[in-house]
């Protein structure tokens, strides 16, 4: 899956931003590819305002 951050994390609240940079998101135009699991779509569900995802 890959993974791109399209809105910033200021504002959002700590675990968010900490899920973020567990998936390896930092600055907007950030992008990521993770494995298809259920830990990564838990992640996702959690930001899912803030990024985008592909399947790749």
């Amino acid at each position: 899956m890959k993974i791109t951050l399209v809105k910033s994390l200021i504002g959002s609240k700590k675990d968010q931003i900490a899920t973020a940079h567990a998936l390896g998101l930092k600055k907007i135009g950030d992008v990521t590819t993770q494995p298809d699991n259920p830990q990564t779509k838990g992640k996702i569900a959690k930001i899912i305002h803030l990024i985008e995802v592909t399947e790749a």
